[in-house]
C-alpha cells in the first residue's frame, strides 16, 4: 500500500475551508469511492490552524496513477486554486512485514 500525506497550507481558515467544500461537494466521497483507494481523510494539527493534512492510501502505484488521470483531479486542481493552498507531501510504502502491532493497545 501507497500512503501519502499532503499538508495544505493557506491563510484565514483556507485550508480547512478547502476540506471542508472537498467533503460536501462530494468530490471526497468519489476519490473514496475509485478502484484502489484505502483510505482519504483529513485531519488538523491541533498547533497550527492553517494546514490540514490528508492521509491518502493506495493500493498500487498502479491505482495511483489512474486516480492523478481521472477528471476529478481537475476539480480537485481547481478547488486548490480557488483556495490559493500550497503543498508539500511525503510518500510511505507500506512494509508488510513490520511488527508494530505489538506496540498498539487494542
Amino acid at each position: 500500500m501507497i500512503t501519502i500525506n499532503l499538508f495544505y497550507k493557506g491563510k484565514g481558515g483556507s485550508a480547512k475551508a478547502f476540506a471542508e467544500e472537498m467533503e460536501k461537494s462530494g468530490i471526497a466521497d468519489r476519490i473514496r469511492a475509485e478502484e484502489g483507494n484505502m483510505g482519504y481523510r483529513y485531519f488538523m494539527p491541533l498547533d497550527d490552524p492553517e494546514t490540514v493534512l490528508l492521509i491518502d492510501s493506495w493500493r498500487d502505484e498502479e491505482a495511483l496513477e489512474s486516480h492523478h488521470q481521472s477528471e476529478m483531479m481537475l476539480s480537485l486542481s481547481a478547488l486548490r486554486e480557488k483556495y490559493d493552498l500550497h503543498m508539500t507531501a511525503n510518500r510511505y510504502i507500506s512494509d508488510e512485514n513490520a511488527e508494530d502491532e505489538k506496540y498498539l493497545r487494542k
